[in-house]
């Protein structure tokens, strides 16, 4: 895992670049969280979303949700930058369509994007 620190608008983004799987559960989100915080101070975070496991992308598994109700508590925005046209579950395409018309997490397929909509959250 390498972690890139951007500033985009006057805040601070933590860029992750990582070809296996960092969240598998709550307790690695938690981790990578507190990494993340510790090294680079930024209240920001860009995920490929390779790094998470593909549970993550099966609702029912509740693996999405305590995720990302941790990065909600913990106060950090997260972008997941990847194509997410593979999945063709109607739920979690509502998901991703309701976390992108809110301001906390994103699903978007470039790395610009995601630092452009987290720059604006």
């Amino acid at each position: 895992m390498n972690i890139i620190t951007l500033e985009r608008n006057g805040m601070m983004i933590a860029q992750i670049e990582s070809d296996e799987v960092l969240i598998a559960d709550v307790q690695s989100a938690l981790d990578l969280m507190a990494t993340v915080r510790y090294e680079t101070g930024a209240d920001r975070m860009i995920l490929p979303k390779a790094a998470l496991d593909e549970r993550f992308f099966v609702l029912s598994s509740g693996l999405a949700g305590d995720v990302l109700q941790k990065f909600v508590n913990y106060q950090l925005k997260l972008a997941i930058v990847g194509d997410f046209s593979v999945y063709t579950s109607k739920p979690l395409k509502d998901f991703i369509y309701e976390s992108n018309n809110a301001s906390h997490v994103f699903f978007v397929a470039t790395l610009q994007e995601a630092a452009e909509r987290l720059s604006r959250a």
